[in-house]
């Protein structure tokens, strides 16, 4: 599935840290970043997480929810909270089915091995649910700040 600007965000309702769970519709009223990423504790997934974490306050003051969305178990995304103090969300999509519904459950190829994955990306989400930007295939360097900047 391909989404674009304007397009009103799947909705969903993922498990979160703590025996919860997060649903977007629920958050409406309050702008949300969405993020993809593909595996707990490795390296340019941590330094994106941790870009998040250290503008938080600035996604705050803009009344801005960050929620981060892997297929990690939530055993995994809470080890990895700990380690990074991560001060956001992070959603366990382990079935995948809110990666394809966002389009974000690709085809890649590592050293001419083709395999299905997370392509990084991030959706700005309004507070009445609709797409406002999306980022596709993130560069993790300065991608945080252009976040911010946008919402």
């Amino acid at each position: 599935m391909t989404l674009f600007v304007g397009d009103i965000a799947p909705n969903f309702t993922l498990p979160i840290e703590g025996g919860k769970s997060i649903t977007l519709s629920s958050l409406r009223g309050k702008k949300a970043i969405i993020y993809f990423y593909p595996k707990d504790a490795t390296s340019g997934c941590t330094k994106e997480a941790c870009s998040f974490r250290d503008y938080k306050s600035q996604f705050d003051k803009k009344n801005t929810i960050i929620i981060g969305i892997s297929k990690d178990s939530i055993r995994s995304h809470e080890k990895f909270k700990e380690k990074e103090q991560i001060n956001f969300t992070l959603a366990s999509d382990e079935d995948g089915k809110v990666c394809e519904a966002y389009g974000v459950w690709v085809e890649k190829s590592m050293y001419g091995r083709k395999y299905f994955g997370i392509e990084r990306s991030t959706f700005l989400i309004d507070e009445e649910g609709k797409i406002n930007k999306i980022w596709r295939k993130v560069s993790i360097s300065g991608h945080v700040e252009d976040v911010l900047e946008a919402t």
